[in-house]
């Protein structure tokens, strides 16, 4: 019988393991404030992979104006009858002046019944907030809110 021996995995600290994240989320926030727009831009393009958004058909429950912009709530509704042949597939948030533009992205199938969510986003600054929600035919449909925010979150 042949038996191979495994090496012993290295063990890391949890003292270690937080140096390695902040030292990552530091990398990235210096990333990602560089790029900017062409980040909005590259998260919107992925996701409709070059087919043209069409507006109409989301509901979007996002306040004009807000104080705080560590939690701002957000509700969102497609309508689809969430059919196997005619459904929502998948729902991607956009914030265009935050550091981390892609919000949240939600994937739906059929059994779903409704292709809703509510939850709660962080807002950096003045912004748009922009839905665009994907069906399984593949149209594209979108929506926009332009948020002000009078405390910014996402900063450092």
């Amino acid at each position: 019988m042949n038996h191979r021996v495994r090496p012993a995995m290295p063990t890391l600290s949890r003292r270690d393991a937080l140096r390695i994240a902040a030292g990552s989320a530091a990398l990235a926030v210096t990333g990602s404030r560089a790029q900017g727009a062409s980040d909005v831009a590259n998260a919107i393009a992925a996701f409709t992979g070059g087919r043209a958004p069409e507006a109409g058909s989301i509901t979007l429950d996002l306040a004009a104006a807000v104080e705080d912009g560590n939690s701002v709530p957000l509700s969102v509704t497609v309508e689809s009858p969430m059919r196997p042949d005619d459904h929502v597939s998948e729902i991607l948030v956009v914030a265009d002046a935050n550091p981390w533009p892609r919000v949240a992205s939600f994937q739906f199938s059929p059994t779903a019944g409704k292709a809703a969510f509510s939850t709660r986003i962080r807002l950096a600054a003045d912004q748009n907030v922009i839905v665009l929600a994907k069906m399984n035919d593949g149209r594209i449909f979108t929506a926009r809110q332009h948020v002000e925010v009078t405390i910014g979150a996402c900063t450092n």
